[in-house]
């Protein structure tokens, strides 16, 4: 099996943190021994960054934010499974923009 995917700097991803518990999407800006950096949002607050964008009001946001390695349990990367569209599509269906406009 070929894999021409690969989660990398400016990848779309969800990663499953632990201590407390929580889910991240957002693009992938560096990963490291260390931790990972990635520039987005909870994944809880999908759906009011999608209201945000579409009102203009910008009262939900992204934000740059460092996970320490002993926090990550998994990255995913972002993607379409079967008809089940991926995050990052599904904001662009929703609100007419590219993730990219608003996600570094």
């Amino acid at each position: 099996m070929e894999l021409t995917k690969t989660i990398k700097p400016g990848s779309c991803v969800v990663a499953y943190l632990q201590n407390p518990r929580e889910k991240f999407w957002g693009r992938l800006v560096k990963i490291s021994l260390a931790g990972v950096y990635i520039h987005g949002i909870e994944l809880n607050a999908f759906d009011g960054l999608v209201q945000s964008v579409c009102a203009g009001d910008g009262a939900v946001g992204p934000s740059l934010n460092f996970f320490p390695m002993w926090r990550v349990e998994r990255i995913l990367l972002d993607e379409r499974v079967g008809q089940v569209p991926s995050l990052e599509e599904e904001f662009r269906l929703r609100t007419g923009i590219g993730v990219q406009e608003i996600i570094l």
